[in-house]
């Protein structure tokens, strides 16, 4: 059985903490139940009444102090919001019933026993499974996921799709206006025929951990609650029969061994430390003997997916007893496969990186220079932190020095901006 959902009293006390811990795990909720009672053709409106409410509960928790139960008082509030949407949009009297029913009983039962959470997670899982759907674009699905249920913002999803956000609303536009017209409605197919959705998914569950896993905006790199969110919407896949795959079992490893290394990502003041600062005795050997569970299921059969690979390279991070006795070549054999499964800037650079480790800087260097569409992740600050670091390792302090100086300029997350700080004047130290 999943985990149970993290409680509210995890996230910070203050109004503006609480609204941002609902924003992630309440929206694909309201979504759902909205959704449900709505038509997915009213995929907008839906959006429309849980920002609203999430807005409202950021203003008058402000004023009046945060209620009892703030995820009743958000429902509540959602629930009121769509009832007068349908009332001016002049809509079937017969839906409005449905609506105050639906809403009367969700408050009538706090969410707080696993039993009622995990009814609601599966309304969220569904309404991921519509968003998946084989009318829509394969990336298109992972966007609408991944902005309808994890409440992600523009800018979020696009810097994940090395996109911009201007072609990102525009092709958020095109794919509510597709389902629309389409009419394309809240029931799902069953069985395998459900099974042509699930790459989509399992793309938006994978982003989703992602984002948590290296924030890309904000004071804060790590976000556990995201991360979370990811892992127990992963784990009621695998538990429903179209889920219980080899690459969603795969996944579910991957986030697992990765998850297992948060205690010891960052020191005690908060700064971002690289793996081989790590104390490996923090991690969470229970997680990873999970991870590696589930890992072990993901091998039964001949499929062989990028999340197999990823989560194969966890392992192996995962068992290594220090940094020294990290197996690299194996590592890089693994990247090598991965880049042929799915060419990408991003893991050709992650490729350097171990590249660097197996054969030296220069190497790590040659392949940065080397890596198809380089032009793609310029404005990326990895590409310049990893090539900073290579030059100090060659001691040349001075290209160093102008990298972290370029990354630096580029990191939007306070954590990585510190740490880039501090590299920067090590070179200067040198």
């Amino acid at each position: 059985m999943a985990s149970p959902p993290p409680d509210a009293t995890a996230a910070s006390r203050t109004p503006s903490g609480l609204v941002e811990h609902f924003f992630r795990h309440e929206t694909g909720r309201l979504h759902g139940a909205l959704v449900r009672r709505l038509g997915v053709q009213h995929l907008a409106l839906a959006e429309d009444v849980t920002q609203e409410a999430l807005l409202r509960a950021l203003r008058v928790w402000s004023m009046s102090g945060i209620p009892a139960n703030p995820a009743a008082w958000i429902t509540q509030v959602a629930m009121n919001l769509a009832r007068d949407a349908l009332r001016h949009q002049r809509m079937s009297a017969a839906k409005e019933p449905a609506i105050l029913t639906h809403h009367e009983q969700m408050l009538g039962t706090p969410a707080v026993g696993w039993e009622t959470a995990r009814e609601i997670r599966d309304d969220t899982l569904r309404l991921m499974f519509v968003c998946c759907h084989p009318a829509i674009a394969p990336d298109a699905q992972v966007i609408l996921a991944l902005k309808v249920l994890g409440g992600f913002s523009t800018a979020e999803i696009a810097r994940a799709f090395l996109g911009s956000e201007a072609a990102l609303e525009k092709q958020l536009t095109r794919t509510k206006q597709r389902i629309a017209d389409a009419g394309i409605g809240f029931d799902l197919p069953d069985g395998e025929d459900l099974s042509p959705r699930l790459d989509g998914v399992l793309g938006a569950l994978y982003l989703m951990f992602n984002e948590g896993h290296k924030a890309t905006t904000g004071e804060q790199l790590l976000r556990e609650d995201l991360c979370r969110e990811a892992i127990r919407l992963t784990l009621l896949l695998v538990e429903h029969p179209v889920g219980n795959t080899p690459r969603a079992h795969a996944l579910l490893a991957l986030m697992l061994l990765t998850a297992a290394r948060f205690p010891s990502r960052l020191d005690a003041q908060g700064a971002l430390l690289r793996l081989e600062e790590q104390d490996r005795s923090r991690w969470d050997q229970a997680m990873i003997e999970r991870g590696l569970r589930h890992l072990a299921t993901a091998a039964q059969g001949a499929e062989l997916s990028e999340f197999h690979l990823q989560a194969g390279i966890a392992a192996l991070h995962s068992v290594a007893p220090d940094h020294a006795a990290t197996d690299w070549t194996r590592i890089l054999a693994h990247y090598d496969a991965l880049l042929r499964l799915r060419p990408s800037p991003i893991v050709a650079l992650n490729r350097a990186v171990v590249v660097a480790q197996v054969h030296g800087p220069q190497a790590g260097l040659d392949a940065i220079a080397a890596i198809p569409e380089r032009d793609s992740i310029e404005a990326h600050h990895l590409l310049h932190a990893v090539t900073g670091e290579l030059y100090w390792r060659m001691g040349r302090h001075d290209a160093a020095a102008a990298s972290f100086r370029r990354a630096l300029a580029l990191a939007r997350v306070g954590t990585e901006q510190v740490y880039l700080e501090r590299l920067l004047a090590r070179t200067r130290e040198g």
